[in-house]
């Protein structure tokens, strides 16, 4: 090729346009780190932000014990939220594995939100959560929580104490159990978080696994019955999850399968109690019996009467409730998983033909405890604590999984458990199988 035409390629070449960049993705997506004082209201505004419960909460502190994740979609992207332990000192094993989650959800978050309560005095735990917030290095926010409970006044002599102890870069009053300011905090969290392409699917809303969301709904009702003391020194870890073949229940043999429940119940109850105890609980069972003979021996006019009545009570409500026996309030509405916790919640209705219909699910659990007499109060007098932290277990988890659930609790001595890296280690081990 002669030289000339050599050198107009080559300029030519060289002149060709590059080739254009792929857009930038439409999308905003990113890890925000939810970090706070134990019992701040991190779960609360969680499950209040993802119309749902994915995160077990207690007036108790130090609920949450590992990071769970919480995936918000929406059209203009995804927030991926991590629920962290309470920021605390720690004196054991426990404690510290705690606290590596919140230093690891601190290094790796696109944005970290410090939540505090509006209401509490400024004292030495929430310098100690300061240093820590300090040294982030992404967007920092913090968040006034419980401010329906606070003056206006007080919320806005908290803001002037913050804003020059760490770098904010945004303050936000809200409530996390009325959802006030909770749309604002979406909307700052989104024009803060970088462009990218969507990491989870739409439906996805967290990563736990049955097993460690099923042991945490039975740790949430132990956390609800029983005394201060007992929280930290109380675990549960799932022993094992059976499920009945497809076509072993429903109709007569489903009748059969709660039968069989209700007589394991109570070899359960009085396994629990000991030899004292048995005595007495077997009176009052033989008790309910002699009342439940006596009542059928009513004329069969009244007992027509009272069928009467009741097909025309299941003509105008085809539902019916599940019992469970009174605890506090007997009127309160009980939390339902599918919804945020806060509010006036309807108590769970299902016939029974369709009950009868789902699947027998059987789950076998272990309550940890350190000495025998937590072991006592767990149990409860005639195993009333017991009963009433398994109905209520129970209650929640058949709504999860739609099936009818056939629950074995066990109360275990295990002295110091929460410095023995084995149960640590099977207590975490739940998060991810």
């Amino acid at each position: 090729m002669p030289r000339a035409k050599k050198a107009e390629a080559g300029a030519a070449k060289r002149t060709r346009a590059a080739p254009p960049k792929p857009p930038a993705p439409a999308t905003r997506v990113g890890t925000v780190a939810l970090v706070g004082r134990p019992n701040v209201g991190k779960s609360t505004l969680l499950n209040k932000i993802l119309g749902r419960k994915v995160a077990i909460t207690s007036d108790k502190p130090q609920t949450t014990r590992m990071s769970i994740l919480g995936i918000k979609t929406a059209p203009r992207g995804q927030i991926i939220f991590i629920d962290n332990p309470g920021i605390h000192k720690p004196l054991h094993k426990l404690n510290r594995r705690m606290m590596s989650f919140v230093h690891a959800s601190l290094q790796t978050a696109d944005l970290v939100c410090l939540l505090i309560d509006g209401g509490e005095k400024f004292g030495h735990g929430d310098e100690f959560a300061l240093e820590l917030v300090r040294a982030v290095k992404s967007p920092l926010f913090l968040l006034i929580n419980k401010v329906d409970a606070v003056k206006k006044d007080s919320i806005l002599l908290l803001i002037d104490k913050y804003k020059d102890l760490a770098n904010f870069k945004e303050i936000v009053p809200i409530s996390a159990l009325r959802g006030t300011n909770v749309d604002v905090l979406e909307k700052l969290v989104f024009d803060n978080l970088p462009a990218a392409e969507r990491v989870y699917g739409e439906d996805d809303v967290s990563d736990q696994s049955e097993r460690f969301l099923l042991s945490e709904i039975i740790r949430e009702k132990v956390l609800a019955h029983v005394s201060a003391e007992l929280p930290w020194a109380t675990a549960v870890v799932i022993d094992r999850i059976e499920r009945k073949k497809e076509g072993e229940a429903g109709g007569e043999a489903g009748e059969e399968e709660e039968d069989e429940r209700e007589e394991w119940e109570d070899e359960l109850w009085e396994s629990e109690l000991g030899d004292a105890k048995r005595a007495e609980y077997r009176e009052e069972r033989d008790a309910e019996k002699e009342a439940a003979t006596e009542a059928e021996g009513l004329s069969e006019e009244k007992t027509r009467g009272e069928e009467k009545l009741k097909e025309e009570a299941e003509e105008e409500d085809e539902g019916v409730e599940l019992p469970i026996p009174p605890v506090g309030d007997e009127h309160a509405p009980l939390p339902h998983p599918k919804f945020p916790r806060e509010g006036n919640i309807p108590p769970l209705r299902i016939s029974k033909e369709e009950r009868r219909a789902r699947p027998l699910v059987y789950i076998k659990a272990g309550i940890l405890v350190e000495r025998d007499n937590q072991r006592k109060i767990i149990i409860g007098r005639k195993g009333q604590v017991i009963k009433t932290i398994g109905i209520e277990a129970r209650r929640e988890m058949e709504d999860i999984l739609e099936a009818r659930i056939y629950l074995d609790l066990q109360v275990k001595v295990r002295p110091q458990w929460r410095d023995a890296a084995d149960v640590l280690e099977m207590i975490e081990g739940q998060k991810r199988f």
